[in-house]
């Protein structure tokens, strides 16, 4: 995700080998395959149509865009398999300018980083609209979000969660500053919208009511087992994360809402969509399914498995039948 840190481990060795180099914006495509499938209807209401999909280089973004290819190939169309841009605006440029049809982006990323809008929208429905109705004017429809969002959150441990009844961030600032200890990655500890102003939103300043040295600043990677193994008691996390699952981690309610949200939404080129209407209903049915829960277990099969996205989108596809 745009200005978000990351750790992610290097895709396995690719089955099949494609390289794709776009000439308009120097877009390679290091991604290797995306798995055919078919359709379990016999419908494909995409036949004829040529689709070029691109995706962010992190796990889940791979992951999205290996199932909108497998996706959209069933539906009949010829792909153009772009995924694994490296680097947030390497995808995005092929999207600005037209390179690319579809990709998957996040609402609180759009915002802030494509748009450049610093004011912070809590509410998801009125994030989105103002997205889709900004994003519009580049040439790029936003369809209805999908019902995970990948946004910050503080993660505990369950006992931790049951001895010191901790449900909401609330909760967890309402204990004493010796008790409350914090692990924050650098860049979340830096950004103008992370840990001071979270800290002042929940009124225990950092300097103030939250003593620095109760702060330890660590690789994003790490603070998973860090809360895990009581390093802390709570670290930022991304809440799509496989981590959280695997770990069996807890994430705290952001009752003041400060974080902003990044609900995942598919994006679609206009002059795309004005071709290929039926993109948006095929698209429409993953969407639908990808909750929280559901991308924390496909990234974990990513990131903790070492399976291969393209693997895991397509066997997911098969297990809710949406191909065969």
């Amino acid at each position: 995700m745009s200005g978000r840190a990351r750790v992610r481990r290097a895709l396995l060795p690719v089955l099949t080998a494609l390289s794709l180099v776009l000439a308009g914006c120097g877009l390679e495509s290091s991604s290797g395959h995306f798995v055919h499938a078919e359709p379990v209807d016999g419908q494909r209401p995409l036949a004829g149509a040529k689709i070029s999909v691109t995706s962010k280089s992190f796990s889940e973004g791979i992951l999205l865009g290996k199932i909108s290819t497998t996706i959209l190939q069933a539906a009949g169309a010829e792909i153009t398999d772009l995924t694994n841009a490296p680097g947030s605006m390497s995808s995005r440029g092929a999207m600005t300018s037209g390179a690319a049809d579809v990709s998957w982006e996040y609402t609180g990323t759009i915002w802030v980083s494509y748009l450049k809008q610093t004011e912070t929208i809590s509410d998801s429905a009125a994030l989105w609209t103002r997205v889709r109705d900004a994003e519009r004017a580049n040439g790029i429809e936003v369809l209805s979000p999908a019902p995970f969002n990948n946004t910050y959150a503080f993660a505990v441990t369950p006992a931790q969660k049951a001895q010191l009844n901790l449900n909401t961030l609330s909760d967890l600032f309402r204990l004493p500053p010796a008790q409350r200890s914090l692990c924050v990655d650098p860049e979340f500890q830096s950004r103008p919208d992370g840990l001071g102003r979270l800290l002042e939103k929940y009124e225990v300043p950092l300097g103030g009511a939250t003593p620095a040295n109760t702060v330890t600043t660590m690789d994003a990677g790490v603070i998973y087992s860090a809360i895990s193994g009581d390093t802390c008691l709570a670290g930022d996390v991304y809440a799509t994360d496989g981590r959280i699952r695997k770990l069996g981690l807890q994430l705290l309610e952001d009752d003041r809402k400060f974080f902003l949200p990044y609900d995942g939404v598919p994006e679609v080129r206009s002059d795309a969509l004005a071709k290929y209407p039926a993109i948006k209903d095929v698209l429409g049915k993953v969407s639908a399914l990808l909750t929280n829960e559901t991308m924390q277990e496909l990234n974990g099969k990513i990131d903790i498995d070492g399976k291969d996205p393209a693997d895991v989108a397509a066997t997911w596809l098969r297990e809710v039948g949406l191909v065969r």
